[in-house]
């Protein structure tokens, strides 16, 4: 075990999960629209995504849909066009009725949903990230040893997904807090404006890349 080269694997992780994109966007709605449970399954499901990606990185699949540019080409546009899809459902948002209720427990949904659907929204999201594959890429080429022993490769895949599960899962319970959920619900229809015009951003960003 290289624990130096963890060290960096994890720091660069760190920085990378931390900056806004379209998993935290996708939390976020979340929580707004579905609650706590809703928005901590999400989290999971963007945690088993990274597996998606570790795993065709250690066969070396990533090398192969890097430098293929149809293949690499088909899967962004493929998340470019998914990510356009949440963001138009999140543009379209409208203010909420005067006297409509607000769940400010963020326990309970404001729409009904499924925790199978809101796992399956995270993984997608995730799964199909084509800058992920590129950030996958760099991290086991450039900064893991290609002598590194494919158990600690597995370790390592293994850290990155549980890791993420727990950064998105740390902020589904920050933004489910009463006070910053009452906050989110008050401004629901900008929260769901400013994460679609986040969402377009970046797929935009995919796009032209």
């Amino acid at each position: 075990m290289n624990w130096t080269e963890f060290t960096a694997v994890a720091l660069i992780h760190l920085l990378a999960v931390a900056s806004p994109g379209p998993d935290f966007a996708i939390v976020v709605r979340q929580s707004l629209h579905y609650g706590r449970n809703s928005a901590l399954a999400t989290s999971l499901g963007i945690g088993v995504g990274i597996l998606v990606h570790v795993a065709y990185s250690l066969i070396g699949l990533s090398v192969v849909i890097a430098t293929t540019p149809w293949l690499f080409n088909v899967i962004k546009y493929l998340a470019t066009g998914y990510l356009l899809y949440l963001a138009w459902g999140a543009i379209r948002a409208q203010p909420a009725a005067p006297n409509s209720d607000s769940d400010t427990s963020g326990n309970q949904a404001h729409v009904p949903t499924t925790l199978y659907k809101s796992f399956t929204i995270g993984f997608i999201t995730n799964g199909i990230n084509p800058k992920a594959t590129l950030f996958f890429l760099s991290l086991f080429t450039l900064v893991i040893d290609p002598s590194t022993a494919l158990n600690v490769k597995l370790f390592y895949g293994g850290y990155l997904a549980m890791a993420t599960a727990a950064w998105f899962c740390f902020l589904s319970m920050i933004l489910n807090h009463n006070k910053v959920i009452y906050v989110l619900r008050h401004y629901s229809y900008w929260v769901d404006r400013a994460m679609g015009a986040l969402l377009i951003v970046v797929a935009l960003g995919i796009l032209f890349t």
